[in-house]
């Protein structure tokens, strides 16, 4: 009898882990770890029932230089909830294999405030999952600076490539439509 009363408090976590997993959109479903930090970031709590852009970058990319547009836009726009996710990947070739050095780049040179992850893979079988479902809804990334627009529900509502800066009228459009879906 005893035995069984010790099951049930088993039974309700696993059941809650399902149900909050099962309240987190796919896309958030998981962690990364933090730019020069000790901490991961776990992406369902942080950034959940918020509009998000989410940007692979590169330190030593000709379209590092939007960094500080990526900065504007997050600056104009964290007041009305959104949210900004950069992440490094060497998966073109132009990113340190030194996360002090990455960090020197995207925070000292380009007074980037918003969040940043270690590298990470964003392309392909081994990409992260947070890349695996963004390419699974619209497409992966074909180069760095690639910029998903994600809603309050989790779903990329539209993706632009590198050659589109962060101040382009489409990209912003796409970025109030994110911030105005509901919850």
């Amino acid at each position: 009898m005893a035995m069984r009363w010790l099951a049930i408090p088993a039974v309700l976590m696993a059941f809650s882990g399902a149900a909050l997993a099962a309240g987190c959109p796919e896309l958030l479903q998981g962690q990364l770890p933090k730019l020069r930090a000790k901490e991961s970031i776990d992406l369902c709590q942080r950034f959940a029932g918020k509009p998000l852009v989410i940007v692979n970058t590169a330190s030593f990319c000709g379209f590092a230089p939007q960094f500080k547009g990526l900065e504007a836009l997050y600056q104009h726009y964290k007041g009305q909830g959104l949210e900004l996710i950069g992440v490094p990947s060497d998966d073109f070739k132009q990113e340190s294999n030194d996360g002090a050095e990455t960090a020197k780049v995207c925070y000292v040179n380009y007074g980037v405030t918003f969040t940043m992850t270690e590298p990470q893979v964003v392309r392909g079988p081994d990409a992260v999952h947070l890349f695996k479902v963004l390419a699974q809804q619209s497409a992966a990334p074909k180069w760095n600076f690639y910029k998903y627009v994600v809603d309050r529900q989790g779903k990329v509502i539209a993706h632009f490539s590198s050659l589109t800066k962060p101040d382009n009228p489409e990209l912003i459009s796409a970025v109030e439509k994110a911030i105005a879906s509901k919850p």
